[in-house]
Parts: structure tokens; sequence; C-alpha cells
């Protein structure tokens, strides 16, 4: 079901002098979510003791090059996306919490759609996307920069428009400073997300809050900033080398880094292919779970796995009790998907069991095989 966003003041919380916002499920609709983009304050009437688990979801790269903007175009100039992703549209809305990654910039077409190597996408993707239950894009990542600024402040214009949230890419300074939290079921998951670079292109003088870039020290202020806010600290990292299958020790060594500071997840992007999935241990007892590529989930790439994402889920609980706090990730599982075409046509996301049995069994045994190493 489709989900509908709006914007509500806690009038208690008003009230009292603070200005909190919340962007909560319509009441008409069913699914109960609330997204919060500041942190809740605590009240003196809390239970002494608090349960509650959620799924989260995340799918890969958003890609969209010109021949699928182009198979996107209706007759009256407008595109519309949601064709290309309706078979797969209840795996994406079935939990809680979907995370995308958007890889191209949604500037719309005021500045002119373009396709590689210099992506600038229709606004219409991301509706479709949001239509089909992703509740919060990540825009880190090595296209951030290709349009400019212009296509960035009309992208995160967008994204306020529909009330989507979105991560690793802001307006303003203001806008980078405000956390990205989202409270389901009284657990609240707090968002971040870097990219190894921008291609080249250089974040302009005096602006670094239009991209995320990687630096461990700022890094770890932001994480550390989140975990008091956030129950559950989710960090989207744009890293490793394209089409390679593998992590490679950079992606390794900062999933540890990550793993230290006490990140519970880690989603990867940006080699455009599939890398498997592990359990990393950090100090102090930490244990993230990584994802070190999610693949492409819609582009017009083909071939050589660059065709084949997915959709990968966990759950995440949350026990309270007479102050501590425990938080837990359990029984994640991977969907794979496939891109499928005709003749540059008719671009379709299918469940990949659907379509290729055998390769998908073997996609689910490269996605696991860490996993199943260390059992």
């Amino acid at each position: 079901m489709k989900k509908k966003w709006i914007i509500t003041a806690a009038a208690a919380i008003a009230a009292m002098g603070t200005a909190a916002f919340f962007l909560a499920a319509d009441p008409a609709e069913a699914p109960q979510k609330k997204v919060e983009l500041h942190q809740t304050i605590q009240t003196k009437h809390q239970s002494k003791s608090f349960q509650s688990e959620l799924t989260m979801s995340a799918i890969g790269d958003i890609l969209i090059h010109g021949r699928v903007y182009n198979d996107a175009k209706q007759p009256s100039g407008t595109y519309d996306f949601k064709p290309m992703i309706k078979d797969v549209k209840p795996l994406i809305g079935q939990a809680d919490i979907t995370f995308a990654n958007q890889e191209t910039m949604i500037g719309g077409t005021e500045i002119g759609l373009s396709t590689y190597p210099s992506f600038n996408s229709p606004f219409e993707v991301i509706d479709a996307f949001q239509d089909a239950g992703v509740d919060i894009a990540g825009i880190a990542n090595n296209h951030t920069l290709d349009r400019g600024e212009k296509a960035i402040l009309n992208a995160t214009a967008r994204y306020d428009e529909i009330q989507m949230p979105y991560v690793g890419s802001y307006r303003s300074p203001k806008d980078a400073e405000e956390p990205r939290i989202l409270n389901v079921n009284g657990i609240k998951l707090g968002f971040l997300a870097y990219t190894y670079g921008t291609n080249g292109i250089p974040v302009p003088e005096g602006k670094p809050h239009l991209v995320n870039l990687i630096d461990k020290p700022k890094m770890k202020r932001e994480i550390q900033e989140m975990k008091k806010q956030a129950d559950a600290v989710i960090v989207s990292m744009h890293w490793g080398v394209e089409y390679i299958r593998l992590p490679n020790e950079e992606q390794q060594e900062l999933a540890r880094f990550l793993a230290d500071e006490g990140v519970h997840l880690v989603i990867g992007h940006h080699p455009h292919v599939l890398q498997p999935m592990e359990w990393v241990n950090g100090q102090d007892g930490n244990r993230t779970f990584v994802v070190y590529s999610l693949g492409n989930f819609l582009s017009g790439q083909v071939s050589d796995y660059k065709d084949i994402g997915g959709i990968f889920s966990i759950k995440i609980s949350k026990k309270a009790e007479n102050g501590n706090k425990q938080i837990q990730l359990a029984e994640p599982s991977f969907e794979p998907t496939i891109v499928v075409s005709q003749n540059n046509r008719t671009y379709r996301v299918k469940e990949l069991k659907n379509v290729n049995a055998a390769q998908n069994k073997e996609i689910q045994e490269h996605m696991f095989q860490y996993l199943n190493q260390s059992e």
C-alpha cells in the first residue's frame, strides 16, 4: 500500500517550547509509521520496561541511464517508472522501513536530463519508489555532484515536497545538521551516508554539506552524536571497486572501523554488482552487520552480474528495562532481483527465482558465503 506522510507537531512538546516535528502516517492509511527528524523529548512517565521489533529492508543502486528514462517517458512528456518495479513492489513495501540508494541525482527536467557519465534524472523516479514503499533515500555517491549544486537543490526540494527523508547530501549547513532519525514501533533508527569521492569533481569551496565524503574523524563525530539520539545507527557506504564481486581490504578495514564505533548496520553500494554479507566484530563487544554491496536494483547495465540486485532485510529489536537498553539484529535475508528488457525498452525488475532458478541459487550462495563460513 502506498504510504502517505504528513507533517504534524507534537502539541505537548511545543507547549514546552521545543520545536519538534514528525512525519507521521496519514490516519486513513494502514501503515502506522512515524518518521522522526528530531530527537524525542523523554517524559517522566515512561514504562520501566519496553520491548519492540521492526523489519528493515534495503535495495541497491537506482542508476537511471538514458535508455531507462526514455523507456519511462509518456506521450504527455512526463515519466512513469512505476511499471518497471510493479512486480517487486510487494517485496519493497513489506518491511517497516526501506532504504534505497538513489545513485543518480533527481534534478528534474528543468536542468535537462542526462545519462552517463554525468547523470540527472526525472523527479518521477523517486515518486515511483516512494509509491512502492521506500521510506528514505541515500544520496551520497560518486555522482552526487554530476550536475552541480542546482541539481542537489532541486532534488532535496522534491524530497521535501513528497515528504521523504534523504541522507548524505544537503541543501545547506543547517540541513546537514538535522539528524535523520526514523521512529517505528518505538525504535529510533539513525541514518548516515558517505561516499569515497565524486569522480574528480571538486566539492565547491565552503560547501562541504553538498556531499558527505568518507572522513574518519568526521564520521566518528557524527556516529557518536547519532548514538546519543538513536537506538540503532545505520550507515550507507559508497565504497569499493566497480564490478568486483568481493570486498577489498579498504572496505573491510572501514567496516571494522564502523564496528569499533558502534554502528549496527552498514549498507554498501558502488560496485554495481552484489558483494556478500557478514557480521563484523568491533571493540567493546560491538557487532555490526555489513552488506558490502547491494548491486544495481534498477539500471540500464547488463551482463556480468550488473543486472542483478536484490532486497536485503533484517529484524531489529529493542529491549529496555530499568534504564538498560539492548539492540539486537537477527535473521538477515536476501531476495535476488534482476532487470530484464527487450531492445532497450520495457525495463522491468523481477524476482530472479522467477526468471532463472539456477542463478537465483548461485546468488543466494554468493551473498551468504561469509555467514556460512562463520557457522
